[in-house]
């Protein structure tokens, strides 16, 4: 069952984007803090948990994705970043550009993601955030991971991203 026109988008479908919105922007904070502070994104899991504050399961999903694969997401977002090393990006926009390209490696489609991360980076970071986030992240989508091979590319298109 889907909202109808003129329900207020309050269907099932709309509940479920609603959820992935707050576990995104709560692994955005995760990620943040532990970044920021030096510690494993886990880690921050677990005190934000004995803190009693709630985490979505999507959020630790993505937050153990991103801790797992930052290496490999770095060097993506690096070779896709004209000019920026990914150290030298503000932490919340490199944040938000390593849930985006966990969740472009996932399978989400990247017009998703895209949308997801520029709200996001509209939200909590600067007036130019938005863009250099949408640039980034088309290039990543547009072009593949580097040294993917033509197969890897073709699998990729056909899911709508890295």
């Amino acid at each position: 069952m889907s909202a109808r026109p003129g329900s207020g988008g309050q269907g099932p479908r709309r509940a479920g984007h609603r959820r992935r919105r707050r576990a995104r922007r709560a692994a955005v904070d995760i990620l943040y803090q532990a970044d920021v502070t030096g510690r494993e994104p886990l880690e921050v899991v677990e005190e934000w948990r004995s803190a009693g504050r709630a985490v979505p399961d999507y959020a630790v999903e993505l937050v153990g994705g991103v801790q797992r694969d930052r290496d490999r997401i770095d060097e993506v977002l690096g070779a896709h970043s004209d000019e920026w090393t990914v150290h030298r990006m503000a932490v919340v926009d490199r944040t938000i550009l390593r849930v985006a390209c966990h969740e472009l490696a996932a399978g989400v489609p990247a017009a998703v993601a895209i949308n997801e991360a520029v709200e996001l980076a509209n939200e909590l970071s600067t007036e130019d955030s938005g863009r250099f986030i949408n640039g980034v992240l088309g290039r990543i989508a547009r072009e593949g991971e580097p040294g993917a091979s033509d197969g890897e590319r073709r699998a990729q298109d056909e899911r709508g991203g890295p």
